[in-house]
């Protein structure tokens, strides 16, 4: 089973929709979490968003990126950039993808939902890429 860091600024939206997504759709193949370069607090809207698909969130909470370990995870995946603010043992895990998604913190509601549309398609095709390359190896 793989294991996934999703990474964020304050880990309050999107990595907190990742790891939402990630617990639903990957459960077989992936074990997954979520932490903010700072922690901070889960949005409410995003929790509502996350709702309004079927993926319940309500009960994650936000995280900081230094109460864990980069050797811990095979795959880390920062969604606002801040691939560049890591520590290099993070970085350089068997993989490493930086999704760069807009923050919707202050956005309308719809923001909200397109990040997560955008950010449901991503966590499908990291699935997917690990389960090819577990059945690779």
């Amino acid at each position: 089973m793989k294991r996934v860091m999703f990474v964020c600024k304050n880990n309050s939206r999107r990595s907190q929709m990742a790891e939402g997504f990630a617990r639903q759709l990957g459960r077989e193949n992936i074990s997954v979490t979520s932490a903010g370069l700072e922690a901070s607090y889960i949005d409410p809207l995003t929790v509502e968003v996350m709702s309004e698909v079927g993926v319940d969130i309500s009960s994650q909470k936000s995280k900081p990126l230094s109460d864990f370990h980069p050797e811990d995870y095979d795959a880390v995946i920062s969604l606002c950039g801040c691939g560049v603010n890591l520590p290099e043992s993070w970085i350089f895990r068997e993989v490493f993808q930086d999704w760069q998604l807009e923050d919707p913190q202050g956005q309308s509601i719809e923001t909200f939902r397109q990040v997560r549309s955008q950010i449901k398609k991503r966590v499908e095709q990291l699935i997917q890429s690990l389960k090819n390359e577990k059945n690779n190896v």
